[in-house]
């Protein structure tokens, strides 16, 4: 059997999905807002103090900090399932279902967040490694469940869920410096 790696953003879609999520959740004014209260990380982000994880974990906890668990939950795979096909690229979406209909093992691996990819995955067949948010008594609790599953982090998450010997060839596709690590684990590693 093959296995066929896939980075979400930037790879399968044509847009970022993040920031389509973030649009799609709040009020326009909300999230005017919330980008100006995230300048300071994201200019220390930009001049290489902070790590993008936590640059990001700041992101949603000035977006999203004590939100009722459902409702999110709700608002995300709303999203998921009516969203995300517009913005996915036709051409690269082929490429992952040759491989479904070859037989090959295809996992989705995302820094992007489980709660808006899960659904969307579930619905196409596709196995999903991504970053988690954390839940405490109903509500967000501002930080992540797991690391932000970007560079190091991608290959640790494959390495942790796959038996990466048991596969005859591992093809990989990936669009930036977060996915080096996982195209590297490739033995045919696709960059756009």
């Amino acid at each position: 059997m093959n296995l066929a790696l896939f980075d979400f953003d930037g790879t399968l879609t044509k847009k970022d999905s993040l920031g389509e999520f973030l649009k799609h959740s709040v009020s326009r004014k909300d999230y005017m807002v919330n980008m100006f209260k995230f300048l300071p990380y994201f200019t220390l982000w930009q001049l290489k103090l902070i790590n993008n994880g936590v640059a990001k974990e700041h992101l949603f906890r000035i977006f999203f900090k004590g939100i009722d668990e459902e409702f999110f939950k709700k608002t995300a795979t709303e999203f998921s399932l009516k969203k995300i096909d517009f913005i996915i690229s036709k051409e690269r979406i082929k490429i992952l279902k040759k491989h479904q209909a070859n037989g090959d093992r295809v996992v989705i691996v995302s820094a992007s967040m489980q709660c808006w990819l899960q659904p969307w995955c579930d619905k196409n067949n596709i196995e999903l490694l991504s970053t988690k948010l954390e839940f405490k008594n109903g509500t967000f609790s501002g930080k992540f469940l797991t690391p932000n599953c970007h560079g190091i982090e991608k290959e640790n998450r494959i390495k942790a869920h796959l038996n990466l010997q048991e596969y005859k060839t591992i093809y990989a596709y990936g669009d930036s410096s977060g996915d080096k690590e996982m195209l590297a684990l490739a033995h045919k590693s696709i960059r756009y």
